[in-house]
């Protein structure tokens, strides 16, 4: 799989403003990833957040992403500049980073993530360039991998607009269940408080010309249709510990 153009393509999705769906990744084994990466998505997210997974798991996690053409990227556990090396390094075509609260806190993630001059990120040889057999060609991905800034507290709507404004901020992606918890409602999404945030940060995203995302973690076709018809651009479907969960059950059997 050629990276660049596929982040190429899931931008130009995004510009053309419709809607580019990925997915999830918790569990630490390539044969999930394998059947993760033949689903279909643009894009799948391997998450150090919460997920049960190592640095060292990424280059066979991606590997097995990308024998179905899937995009793979990786949320970081937090944003500190280690973590968006390893990650890149590693062959991740971009970072989803979690509780971003301010654009400061954003430009010193996504300068982590560019190597110069864009950005601060060390230069060498990694799995991300074929250990240095592609070197050249890798330049132009390493100025500018996808950047995506999960929006998780209710304090951080308040610095939104400043946020949105960070150059080379991709799309938002609301955190959901951190979000509600912020409010103290936590997975209460029906609360008519967590809709008005939701909305608020919808609004700002559209007036600052920011693709606005959210995670939709129960896989529901209905509930994305919905998200897609409200005006939801980059779309997170699940979870591959939440797919197996919905499914695993023993039937009842009169």
């Amino acid at each position: 799989m050629n990276r660049i153009d596929k982040i190429r393509a899931i931008r130009q999705i995004l510009t053309l403003g419709k809607p580019s769906i990925g997915s999830w990744i918790q569990i630490p084994h390539p044969s999930t990833a394998e059947i993760m990466g033949q689903a279909g998505y643009d894009w799948v997210a391997v998450d150090l957040e919460h997920g049960s997974i190592s640095v060292h798991q990424l280059p066979d996690l991606f590997r097995a992403l990308e024998l179905g053409g899937t995009l793979p990227l990786v949320r970081l556990a937090q944003g500190q500049i280690k973590d968006c090396k390893h990650a890149l390094d590693a062959g991740a075509g971009g970072v989803i980073v979690p509780m971003i609260e301010s654009a400061a806190q954003l430009i010193q993630v996504r300068d982590a993530c560019r190597w110069p001059p864009a950005g601060t990120r060390g230069v060498g040889f990694s799995r991300a360039n074929l250990f240095g057999k592609h070197f050249d060609a890798y330049t132009e991905e390493a100025q500018k991998p996808i950047l995506v800034a999960m929006i998780e507290h209710i304090l951080s709507i308040d610095n939104l607009d400043r946020i949105l404004q960070v150059e080379g901020l991709d799309a938002i992606l609301i955190g959901p269940y951190d979000l509600s918890a912020s409010m103290g409602i936590t997975g209460k999404f029906d609360s008519p408080e967590f809709i008005t945030a939701m909305d608020r940060i919808k609004t700002l995203c559209v007036q600052n010309k920011v693709p606005c995302g959210v995670h939709v973690v129960k896989p529901d076709e209905f509930v994305l249709q919905q998200r897609i018809a409200e005006g939801y651009r980059f779309i997170a479907y699940s979870i591959d510990s939440v797919f197996l969960n919905t499914s695993v059950n023993k039937p009842n059997i009169n």
